[in-house]
């Protein structure tokens, strides 16, 4: 099945700056082999749900080698049945519905 996930991973107990974390993370989802996203507060992916749900938990793992005892993270997962849609598919039918 396909999914479409944001994702907004938080290490808590951390410092202000959470620069280091989202980098590693979009370094995982990359070397997934998924298109990430990035947006001000989370991440887009798509792909099937298996290699994303693994990636994610990569995420997990690559986060907490780098010290963090505590994340919390929250998806929004959105699939379909009727058909494949990808993200930019979704983003494009609504701007040309504003035009």
């Amino acid at each position: 099945m396909q999914v479409a996930v944001e994702i907004s991973l938080i290490p808590i107990g951390t410092s202000v700056s959470l620069s280091p974390y989202v980098a590693r993370v979009q370094e995982v989802l990359e070397r997934a082999g998924l298109d990430p996203e990035m947006h001000a507060n989370g991440t887009n992916i798509e792909g099937d749900w298996e290699r994303v749900m693994a990636a994610v938990r990569e995420c997990h793992e690559a986060v907490h080698a780098m010290g963090v005892v505590r994340i919390n993270t929250t998806l929004k997962i959105n699939t379909r049945t009727d058909r494949e849609q990808t993200l930019s598919e979704t983003v494009m039918r609504a701007r040309d519905r504003l035009a």
